[in-house]
This record gives structure tokens, sequence and C-alpha cells, in this order.
């Protein structure tokens, strides 16, 4: 057979470790042709692409980023794609198929899929916010950047007497900062599925001043946001893709908090810095399981699904599990970090 590949949407650790694995698995397991799409759906559509043999994925399990490269594609060109599929499929010679990405990624997998397109996708995101797995790589490898980030500025804050406000990604779903604000030990923790009060805030941070502790550390999501008529904040614009574009709470709140305190606050934006570098054992190990079923799947002939983690299992769900509903922090898991932090 030979297969595609190619990786689409933010980058994130792990996605060098999945294309690793496909091609040892293709190309070892099965005797395949692999070749890698570059920059995403425009690699697909641009005819830019290049074999994957396996030496081309040596070396690559611990490498950050994806060596296909990776980008956004507006909509119509998505549609492009997808009303062209069955042509895009005979010009490269393709038997399947694999887009990793995340619901972006799976929806547009989805669209070539319902179109005729032989495809098997992988879910990747940081956010941890695809609905039909319980977890996804490169949120672990997120999740610890974000923690350690917590425990150095806890004790800098400490040192002077500050508030800080972290900010870390997270765009609808908080699960990021619920678990590197819990790991941490942030004093308090911003979510998109709850809007804060600022009050609230501002009564934590004056309790542990009047109680000898001279600083607070607190952990919010890029996408959280103020309860109506905490604080002054305007949501932000649409952008090309379907995104919001967020007017950076963290540095929003900080300034609120000195306000109303009269103390030092002072905001971190983590930003990207979440993104990159190298995964941890568990995102490689992930990856490479995705990246091994995703395979196999292929040759199953298991087309318009995904793969998925069910407990400790791999399991293969449909595409249209994974673009339905995000998967956001359910009320009971805010509610175990209310009682401890």
């Amino acid at each position: 057979m030979r297969i595609g590949i190619l990786t689409a949407g933010g980058d994130c650790p792990g996605l060098n470790a999945v294309i690793r694995s496909v091609v040892h698995r293709a190309v070892v397991g099965h005797g395949d042709e692999v070749i890698g799409f570059e920059d995403g759906f425009k690699g697909l559509l641009d005819g830019h692409f290049r074999p994957l043999d396996l030496n081309a994925v040596s070396g690559i399990l611990a490498r950050g980023g994806t060596i296909l490269g990776s980008a956004r594609l507006e909509r119509d060109r998505l549609r492009e794609a997808a009303e062209n599929c069955e042509e895009l499929a005979r010009r490269y010679d393709i038997d399947a198929l694999i887009p990793i990405g995340g619901e972006g990624t799976l929806t547009a997998a989805r669209m070539l899929s319902d179109a005729g397109m032989p495809v098997v996708g992988v879910p990747k995101t940081i956010d941890n916010d695809i609905s039909a797995t319980d977890r996804t790589f490169g949120f672990d490898t997120a999740v610890g950047v974000a923690t350690e980030a917590i425990d150095r500025l806890k004790t800098t804050a400490e040192s002077h007497q500050r508030v800080m406000v972290v900010e870390v990604m997270g765009r609808h779903a908080g699960w990021i900062a619920l678990e590197s604000g819990m790991a941490g030990g942030a004093h308090g923790i911003c979510l998109p599925e709850r809007p804060f009060e600022v009050d609230d805030l501002v009564k934590m941070v004056e309790e542990r001043f009047a109680r000898g502790k001279k600083f607070a550390v607190i952990c919010v999501a890029e996408g959280a946001h103020p309860a109506e008529g905490s604080m002054p904040y305007a949501k932000g614009a649409i952008d090309q893709y379907g995104h919001e574009r967020f007017q950076g709470i963290g540095n929003r709140l900080a300034v609120e908090l000195e306000t109303r305190l009269g103390k030092e606050a002072r905001p971190v934006i983590l930003g990207h810095v979440q993104r990159g570098g190298t995964p941890t054992a568990y995102d490689r190990v992930l990856a490479t399981r995705f990246g091994w079923h995703a395979v196999e799947a292929v040759h199953r002939g298991d087309f318009g699904r995904m793969t998925a983690l069910r407990g400790t299992d791999i399991a293969m769900v449909p595409l249209a599990d994974a673009v339905t509903q995000l998967k956001r922090v359910p009320v009971a898991r805010m509610d175990e970090a209310e009682s401890v932090f």
C-alpha cells in the first residue's frame, strides 16, 4: 500500500513520534510505502510531499514539533480538498491518508472521509479537549511545563510578596490550567468552563496575607473569563480560521488585582513554550501506539475512524465522535479542585 500522512493545526510534542511509528509499522510490518505531505493540508492541495523511509524518521522520537511542518488552512480551501479528494488520491496514488491533528484537523478529515477519501485520523492537542479519547498526546508535556513554571514562580512570588497570574493555554477547555494548577499548588484556578468572580480572588489573596502568607499564584486558562459585571473584559473578534482572538486575560486580571489589592501583581504568559520541546515519556508512548494502530486500521480498511485511548487500550472510533463536541472539564473535577485549593 501507499500511505500519505500529514500534520495540521498547532504543533504538539509527540507528533514526530506518531510519524516515526507510522513509517516503522507500515514499512517494516507491511512493506508499505509512506509519503509525508508538508505543511498539513496545504501540502496535499499544492503537491508538496516527500517520501518517508526509515532513514527519514531516524532520531526523531524525542524531537518536539513536526518534521513535516504544520499550517492552518482556510475553510474554503478545506472544502476544495473535500470536493477534489478522489482526484487527489489518484494524483498521489495513495491508498489511505492519515491526518494527525486536533478538532479542526479531524473535522477536515471527516469532510474528506465523507467525500470518499480513505482516512484514518490520529488525534493530537495539548488541550486534551477531544471528547472521543480519554487522553491526547502533548497534554502531559504541556501540563509538565506549566507545573514547573508554577513551581518556579512560587519562589519568586514569595521573595517579593507578589501575586503572580500565570496564563496557560486552553481556549475552551481548561484541562491544562486544572491539572497544572493542582499539581503546582496554585492558590486560584480559573477555567473557561466556569466564569470567575474577581471578588473571590481578591478575598482569597487578602486572607492569605492576613495569615502571614504574603504571596499568591493564580493559574488562569487563556479562555477563562470573569463573571458578568465582575470586571471589564470584552470578547475578541473571530479570525479567518473561526477561532476567537482572546484579549489577554492574564494581563487584564493582574492589573485588576493590583488595583483592588494595592499589592504588586505580575502576569506571566507561558504561551507557545507549552507546545515546544521534548515530549514526555508518556506522550512518546501514547503517540507511538496511536501511529501503530492507525496503520493497522488502514490495512483492515477501517476508514472514517480515528485512534482513541479508552482506559489503557487503543480503540478505533468514528471521526464524527471526535468533532461533535469538545471535552470540557466537568463540574465534578472543578469541585475536587475547589475542595483542595
